[in-house]
């Protein structure tokens, strides 16, 4: 049978204000999440969240149903008949850059639809199975967000959820219950106050238990992977910058978006000057674009250890320098290329992006590289992956590199030296001018390094058109530029003194995060830069992009540091845990519980020890005083056999209670606490209240003329406080207590 919800009914149910609060925020809590997760449009991320935020405001205040129960169906039928035209149309406006238009157009359409017939619904509410049907509503459109996004603001607005989806269910199922009862309870606001406080505090412990079980079955089960539609993303972060062919610019356009691309753990900063995320390496330069001209690409199979190791070199190069392990967590970007840093050696992820990281899946894992050294990832990077990797970065030796001489390889120089066909001649002479006092290879790199840093300045708003010769534009004219037009012009002016060299995107640093251990790296924190070969040496970075200002520490930046810890934690142990780290979290567990319990066994033998040192020492100080030890000993003893420190406590407690109480207060739970405690007492002198007895039959009963006045009049003071609704009399209640209490001791034990 179904009860008014909108409107109260008389007699009222209870909890009938805390139900409709409930309901309302379980409804604004799931459209809050669908919003967040960043995927919907504009309109529907500020119309839903509004018109249920509305519609509960209205609902609180007892306003009835905006709409009838026929109209919302018309409604709902009227926008089923436009479903089509968003799912083919509309939605796909809002996802055309995804891996997967069709497929995410039709579900952000089916989330349209979700959002318009939970709202709906909620406008034309009436009775609890309406209630009913909006918490099955509100749970598809959390799976909905869930399939959407997976950061730790979901975790968040999952917990408020669930919160709100216990009082609701607690609500109506006690609104259920009260549902033609022949005498419901009175309505009294009091009692309505309590009602709510008691069962937002049950709501609030359950939801509690249900996260701490929840997190506790977690991780003692292995979780896979998410399915397809969590493998893949909406919108991928860059679209442009990272493949085989670039113009000059594109990377300007990536670094103006502060979107995290990747987060790189390290455990600690890296004191490496040239740190770079090495991305895709470029060869050809036709005077607009680069492009990479390396052939016969090479697959690097995963090795029974689970690693793919890198190729040997052709060319011998300096094999010094620090190495670095590292953890990479990359977000769903639209590119083949993985990030490294230095001179990689070795890595290991499941770049394929299957639904299980187990060791088998790792096995069937696969990369390609080539001559410039890119690795590239033949599933692409649509879905975010997780790798570890081992580089060596290559230090810069001065000494080394001025005596490595200019004996190219033959497979160097054809690809390394090329020159677009209308290259400006003042570009060549301008590389002249700046090394002509330099003596070696490395001297004229560095000076053309030096000259571009200090004589042209960075800004990414360009002006005016570049022309046929952008390159040109840059150095003769503007004299301003990002780092791409540094990198390239740097690059081919090497090329005109015969110095092999290419330019390289990727990633600078980013910011490093102290609390969580990784570097946070930014889509404005795309970069490129020069890698000149040296014989002997291999290839050396140089940046010749003018340093820029740091930006200072503030409050929001180390909350920014919090967070980002928080998201790779989740990242870490929530979205990438599988059987691995499920067999590294119970080593760890089981190291630590041994390092605990020697710990605490130590600690306690401490302190046992120094015990009986002290009381050695106060034995022989107080050697007359010796003997109460023992007396204090048996006395303790004595009073825990006689319940003495629990009567006590228990005293105390009522005494406390007695003393809080609120003149003219109603108190029934006061009242039958005193009562219980005269029952008590009259129990240990012999006077046992037949279970058959009601409270005035058994103060009747009691014929001592020194007991029963006292006892007849506080059964009359409990009757009326506990079934009548009276004020309780504590203080009179108390001194009738006292009375009795003082009347049994003067008497004996066993009253017949």
């Amino acid at each position: 049978m179904s009860a008014t919800a909108a409107t109260p009914a008389v007699p009222a149910l209870p909890a009938g204000r805390f139900f409709r609060a409930s309901l309302s925020l379980l409804v604004l809590t799931s459209t809050l999440t669908l919003a967040s997760t960043g995927k919907l449009d504009f309109l529907t991320s500020i119309v839903a969240p509004l018109a249920a935020l509305h519609k509960g405001y209205g609902w609180w205040h007892g306003r009835p149903a905006e709409l009838t129960q026929r109209r919302a169906t018309l409604c709902l039928l009227a926008y089923l008949a436009f479903f089509p035209v968003d799912a083919f149309f509309l939605s796909r406006f809002f996802v055309g850059g995804s891996s997967n238009p069709p497929l995410f157009s039709l579900l952000l359409a089916v989330v349209h639809f979700l959002i318009v017939a939970m709202l709906l619904r909620f406008y034309s509410a009436s009775s609890d199975r309406d209630a009913l049907f909006l918490c099955m509503l509100s749970f598809a459109a959390i799976l909905a967000a869930a399939i959407l996004t997976v950061d730790t603001l979901f975790l968040t607005l999952f917990f408020l959820f669930l919160l709100c989806g216990v009082s609701t269910f607690s609500a109506l199922e006690l609104r259920r219950g009260a549902t033609g009862a022949a005498s419901p309870p009175p309505a009294r606001l009091e009692t309505e106050r309590k009602l709510n406080r008691a069962l937002s505090l049950a709501a609030f412990s359950v939801a509690i238990g249900a996260i701490l079980l929840g997190g506790i079955l977690f991780f003692f089960f292995p979780r896979f992977n998410a399915g397809y539609l969590g493998r893949v993303s909406f919108n991928p972060s860059l679209m442009t910058g990272f493949t085989e062919d670039v113009e000059l610019g594109q990377i300007g356009e990536i670094k103006k978006s502060s979107t995290v691309v990747m987060r790189v753990e390290t455990g600690k900063t890296v004191g490496y000057d040239l740190l770079r995320w090495r991305g895709i390496a470029l060869a050809h330069f036709d005077g607009k674009r680069w492009t990479s001209s390396a052939g016969n690409p090479q697959r690097l199979g995963t090795k029974p250890d689970g690693w793919i190791h890198m190729p040997q070199p052709a060319q011998k190069e300096n094999t010094s320098g620090q190495t670095l392990n590292y953890t990479v967590f990359l977000e769903p970007v639209a590119t083949d290329a993985i990030f490294i840093p230095g001179r990689v050696l070795s890595l290991q992820g499941n770049f394929s992006g299957a639904a299980s990281n187990s060791f088998a899946a790792l096995q069937r894992n696969y990369l390609i590289t080539d001559a410039t050294e890119t690795l590239r990832n033949p599933y692409r990077n649509f879905a975010a992956i997780r790798y570890a990797g081992i580089s060596r970065l290559p230090p810069r030796d001065a000494m080394k590199l001025r005596s490595a001489g200019s004996n190219y390889p033959g497979d160097i120089t054809p690809a390394y030296l090329q020159l677009p066909a209308a290259l400006d001649a003042r570009i060549p002479e301008l590389a002249r001018q700046i090394t002509k006092n330099a003596q070696t290879p490395f001297d004229k790199v560095m000076r053309l390094e030096s000259y571009l840093r200090i004589r042209y300045a960075y800004t990414l708003n360009l002006t005016g058109k570049p022309g046929p010769d952008p390159l040109a534009h840059f150095l003769f004219e503007t004299r301003a530029g990002h780092c791409e037009y540094f990198a390239s012009a740097m690059a081919i002016m090497v090329r005109t003194l015969g110095i092999p060299s290419r330019e390289v995107n990727g990633f600078l640093p980013g910011e490093y995060n102290d609390l969580a251990g990784d570097y946070i790296v930014r889509a404005s924190d795309a970069h490129s830069w020069v890698e000149v070969y040296f014989p002997g040496n291999g290839w050396q970075v140089f940046d010749p992009t003018p340093f820029s200002m740091e930006s200072g520490g503030g409050f929001f930046t180390r909350l920014g540091l919090y967070i980002d810890w928080m998201q790779i934690t989740w990242n870490e142990w929530v979205i990438g845990y599988d059987f691995a780290h499920q067999v590294g979290l119970a080593q760890n567990l089981q190291r630590g519980s041994k390092n605990w319990g020697e710990s605490a066994r130590a600690w306690f033998d401490r302190k046992q020890q120094d015990g009986k040192r002290w009381l050695k020492s106060w034995q022989v100080q107080h050697g007359s005083l010796g003997f109460l030890l023992p007396a204090m000993l048996v006395l303790l003893l004595v009073a825990l056999r006689y319940n003495v420190p629990a009567e006590v406590l228990r005293r105390v407690r009522l005494f406390v209670r007695i003393r809080a109480a609120k003149p003219g207060r109603s108190d029934p739970q006061l009242a039958s606490r005193l009562y219980g405690e005269l029952l008590r007492m009259m129990a240990r002198r012999g006077l046992m209240r037949s279970e058959t007895q009601t409270p005035l039959e058994f103060a009747a009963a009691v014929s001592l003329p020194q007991l029963a006045p006292a006892v007849q009049e506080f059964t009359r003071l409990y009757a009326l406080a506990r079934f009548g609704g009276a004020p309780c009399d504590s203080m009179r209640l108390g001194q009738l207590l006292a009375e009795v209490r003082a009347t049994l001791r003067r008497r004996p034990r066993a009253f017949h």
